[in-house]
């Protein structure tokens, strides 16, 4: 019906001269025919099958469906810990790989800490030991040095210090051998003080504390970190 009236529309909108009769010989109605084909339900057309998409655990009816889906959920979640486990290992290495690269080197670690056994120093002698590349002086001090350095007036020193202050146990001194002005090295037991210290370079002189006394150097000699294990054994660093 509505072709017709569709077609019926155009042709007086074109202006075109067509009988009505011809037009009805072409479409012809039939209201008790139009009537009866029309339906409500369309049984004829099969039923669409999606067996195959199903899961294989959900074709037998006597399984649980529940059961297997809390299943499937418990190895899902195994699954995702054990991948989240090795994962956190994996980057535990890798951050330990780029630490271990920035630490320093075994050799440099070994010089971190130098320990010294103070027996075979006799005293009034100096030990020179290497300690981070730099010499380090270990004097075994005589009890007439330690008590020309105690009677030292602070007044007549350039960086004042005292005596106790420098040496840790008074019958030894650690201190750095390095010339506080430009880094040569003195010459111990040497100089215009007994006992003491002096730069070949530029005429430093330092006591037997390593205090500057004469010379161009501005500070006494650097002290380095250092305690006593025992009686007979000093840990540098």
């Amino acid at each position: 019906m509505f072709l017709l009236r569709r077609h019926v529309f155009n042709v007086f909108m074109n202006g075109n001269k067509f009988c009505l009769s011809s037009l009805l010989q072409l479409y012809p109605i039939n209201c008790s025919s139009h009537k009866r084909l029309r339906r409500y339900a369309h049984t004829d057309i099969p039923k669409p099958n999606f067996d195959e998409y199903r899961q294989k655990f959900t074709e037998d009816p006597n399984i649980s469906y529940r059961k297997n889906v809390d299943e499937r959920r418990a190895l899902k979640s195994m699954v995702s810990f054990v991948g989240c486990v090795a994962g956190l290992y994996a980057f535990k290495a890798h951050l330990l790989h780029y630490v271990l690269f920035m630490s320093p080197s075994r050799d440099i670690l070994a010089e971190a800490q130098l320990e010294v056994n103070l027996n075979n120093i006799p005293e009034g002698k100096v030990l020179v030991v290497k300690w981070r590349g730099k010499p380090v002086f270990i004097y075994h001090r005589s009890q007439s040095i330690i008590e020309q350095e105690r009677a030292v007036a602070l007044s007549e020193l350039r960086d004042p210090e005292t005596d106790d202050a420098r040496a840790k146990r008074s019958q030894w001194l650690i201190v750095m051998g390095i010339c506080t002005h430009l880094g040569c090295v003195p010459i111990p037991n040497a100089g215009i003080i007994p006992g003491g210290f002096f730069c070949p370079c530029h005429g430093s002189h330092f006591d037997a504390a390593g205090r500057i006394r004469k010379g161009p150097a501005a500070t006494n000699l650097e002290i380095p970190e250092y305690e006593f294990i025992n009686d007979d054994n000093i840990l540098i660093g």
